[in-house]
């Protein structure tokens, strides 16, 4: 179930590594989608 919300994140949600973002200068609902990406990702790994 993970594996398919990742790919799903992957597709709808920003990179903001590819936008170079720096985490310290993040806003709140751009570190909100970085710990919801993070979630899942480490979930999907797990599986």
């Amino acid at each position: 179930m993970f594996k398919i919300i990742a790919k799903a994140n992957k597709f709808i949600l920003p990179s903001f590594s590819k936008q170079q973002l720096d985490i310290s200068k993040a806003t709140k609902w751009q570190m909100a989608i970085i710990s919801w990406r993070y979630f899942i990702t480490t979930r999907a790994l797990e599986e």
